[in-house]
């Protein structure tokens, strides 16, 4: 069984093969570049290194937000057009749990943190004492909320993703329990992740066709959330003007 795995939630582009359970290839980059621009040759070089056919692929695994919406949606489209052209089926790997996956056999509380600005973080949090276990599904989170739950849970807990760096002073003032930071060979986004989490799935049976895969964005973009408070305004502005019609008119 032979998964192509494709990750591009964040700056990082990677890509990486599993092959019968042996990760056979992988290319990451984590640099400010498009990732329309690295995705595809990433591909081509890492088909062309191992000497097979891009058909040979049996199934697609993306990365399948939350994360940059550039990103997520390069990614989707890449995987997608794969997977019509060659009719493969897709495998939707949430990007938490991916990340989490990075840290597979640990027994401390594993928490992802996906810079959202403002405070705010994507995570999730997982075990691995029997099996990758999901404690706390991918969501949006206040950092600071967030530490009060580790807090509150009481465990050991190791913090991995973008978000380290803008919120570290803030984990490191506010963490009661004990801690530590992943080191850099996983602690970002990785293709290899992505593809060996997807074979678990597709194992399992979770497939999805090219033409079904969205990404999963988990909150609206600010294109999105300024539109809607451009039009709550536009009706607000609407009511206070009927009102002034009505008091001139009494």
């Amino acid at each position: 069984m032979r998964v192509l795995g494709i990750e591009s939630s964040s700056l990082v582009a990677s890509v990486a093969i599993v092959t019968d359970g042996i990760l056979t290839a992988e290319y990451t980059v984590n640099l400010k570049k498009t990732h329309s621009q690295t995705l595809l040759p990433m591909i081509d070089e890492v088909i062309r290194m191992l000497e097979i056919e891009l058909e040979s692929i049996d199934a697609i695994a993306v990365s399948g937000g939350p994360g940059s919406f550039t990103g997520l949606r390069i990614g989707s489209a890449t995987a997608k057009g794969l997977g019509l052209a060659m009719k493969k089926p897709l495998i939707h790997v949430p990007t938490v749990d991916a990340m989490a996956y990075n840290l597979y056999g640990t027994d401390a509380l594993i928490c992802p943190i996906m810079d959202a600005r403002r405070n705010q973080v994507y995570t999730g949090l997982y075990h691995f004492r029997d099996g990758f276990e999901i404690v706390k599904e991918q969501q949006p989170a206040d950092i600071k909320e967030l530490v009060e739950e580790l807090n509150q849970r009481g465990e050991r807990v190791i913090f991995l993703g973008d978000g380290v760096p803008p919120y570290q002073a803030v984990i490191e003032e506010l963490t009661e329990v004990p801690y530590s930071f992943a080191p850099a060979h996983v602690n970002r986004q990785r293709g290899a992740s992505v593809a060996a989490l997807g074979c678990v799935y597709l194992a399992e049976g979770k497939t999805e066709t090219a033409m079904d895969h969205k990404p999963d964005y988990l909150r609206k973009s600010q294109a999105e959330r300024e539109r809607e408070l451009a039009e709550r305004q536009g009706e607000l502005d609407k009511l206070a003007a009927g009102i002034q019609v009505v008091e001139k008119q009494v």
